[in-house]
């Protein structure tokens, strides 16, 4: 895992539902934990595109339900600001969920616009990528 460029926008919080993008057969998943965070004590952990965060899958196949893996974010509503100054902001919230920590994917095909800060950070997730922004 590389590190970021920016200071990234942190959008998602802790217990947040949120949508995956991938075809590893969860379909709805909640934020967990968010891993590599330092905060304040009594502060609840929130996160942004590239966070790794460990997520509780709540709807999908019967293999995956009540499953707790690793994930990391690839969109968020919530614009942030990329060094050259312009602002990005997606239409909804996903994630891609992985392997392991290491950055492997357990799908196959992402679907949707990805973005760069998270190919960037994750080699794995930029690989499957069919439309990178």
């Amino acid at each position: 895992m590389k590190g970021l460029k920016s200071r990234m926008t942190r959008a998602l919080s802790h217990g947040s539902i949120v949508e995956t993008c991938d075809n590893s057969g969860a379909k709805w998943v909640k934020v967990t934990n968010v891993k590599g965070l330092k905060t304040v004590k009594g502060r609840k952990p929130s996160c942004g595109i590239g966070d790794l965060i460990q997520v509780a899958v709540k709807k999908g196949t019967p293999q995956m339900r009540k499953q707790v893996m690793f994930a990391v974010i690839v969109r968020q509503k919530k614009a942030f600001r990329r060094p050259n100054g312009m602002r990005v902001a997606f239409e909804d919230n996903a994630i891609v969920v992985l392997k392991d920590d290491k950055g492997n994917p357990k799908g196959t095909i992402l679907k949707g616009p990805i973005a760069k800060e998270a190919c960037e950070r994750w080699p794995g997730i930029g690989k499957i990528a069919t439309v990178v922004v």
